[in-house]
């Protein structure tokens, strides 16, 4: 890239961190990035899911860069210092996002069309971005902006459920023989986690283990009834039975009551597909070696992957520790 392009392909990731954008707030960022496309020669608008969709070329292959332009919430002061960039979404993914915007405008591939997603809502359990693109887009060749670092290639991710336990009960005199209900709650805790010990047994690698985390736990009262809640994540190996596990977790809540949602199956990608050689040639070029991985976390590319079936991977700059 020349110094103008590296000048302006800044300027692109600063405008972008600048624009606050959680989860179902990135309306700013989207016009702003739909803007910045179109003054680089894109056809680029906001699409009905409200992802900002830019297109170059006219040939009949069409490659897919498929970024997210939402961040976790929690903002972070913009500011520089050296070389680096701060702000909420510099790695994840708006580094991403903005690379495949400025890859894409520095020059046309000849037979190839190129477009460019900023997909919405990546950052929760909805994909509302990704999954609109389903039935809208038929690419011959995906790649998905997340960090990998600048030498190593994404092609796994694991899946995920999200159960919300909810018991509610009415109150109990602390010396009596039932327990409170953030006992139970804690109870059922000790079970999962007992679950996935045995579940787990003999499985070395972390991308094939069922993974849990407690999200967030809470109790209440109004002095007639108590209520405890917990929330907790699932990161699901390859091959997994979601059902047996949503199962299991019934018969271990008792009369607590949960709430499953945001379930995806773990997706893991071919490496020996054109894509992934055009990326071991790009980096050899580069004087390194591609490092293929998988990750823990999910992506787009657990929506897209098992519908498009085409060539994908992850790929984009940051360390996404």
């Amino acid at each position: 890239m020349s110094h103008n392009e590296n000048e302006r392909a800044d300027a692109l990731l600063t405008g972008l961190v600048e624009r606050y954008s959680p989860s179902t707030q990135e309306r700013s960022a989207v016009a702003f990035l739909v803007q910045q496309m179109t003054d680089l020669g894109f056809q680029a608008q906001s699409d009905g899911a409200g992802n900002a969709v830019g297109s170059l070329g006219d040939g009949r292959t069409t490659i897919l860069l498929l970024g997210h332009i939402d961040t976790v919430p929690g903002y972070i002061s913009v500011r520089r210092e050296g070389s680096l960039l701060y702000g909420r979404g510099t790695v994840d993914a708006k580094g991403p996002l903005a690379t495949f915007v400025a890859a894409a405008a520095a020059g046309p591939l000849p037979g190839k069309r190129v477009v460019v997603a900023g997909a919405v809502e990546e950052e929760s359990a909805t994909s509302r971005g990704a999954r609109y693109l389903l039935d809208r887009l038929t690419p011959d060749a995906v790649v998905i902006g997340e960090p990998s670092q600048w030498d190593r290639v994404t092609v796994g991710y694991k899946g995920r459920l999200l159960v919300d336990y909810t018991l509610r009960r009415e109150i109990g005199h602390t010396a009596g023989p039932n327990g409170s209900v953030s006992e139970a709650a804690f109870g059922f805790w000790a079970g999962v986690q007992a679950y996935v010990t045995t579940h787990n047994e003999g499985q070395q690698r972390m991308f094939s283990r069922l993974s849990p985390s407690l999200r967030a736990m809470n109790s209440v009262g109004d002095g007639f009834t108590e209520t405890a809640t917990l929330t907790i994540g699932f990161r699901l190996p390859p091959d997994f039975d979601a059902g047996a596990l949503q199962s299991r977790l019934t018969e271990l809540a008792g009369d607590g009551r949960l709430r499953f949602r945001g379930l995806e199956s773990a997706y893991h990608a071919p490496k020996n597909t054109r894509l992934a050689r055009a990326f071991v040639k790009a980096i050899d070029a580069e004087g390194s070696r591609v490092q293929f991985k998988v990750k823990s976390g999910t992506s787009d590319m657990n929506v897209v992957g098992p519908v498009w079936r085409c060539p994908i991977l992850a790929y984009g700059p940051g360390n996404s520790q």
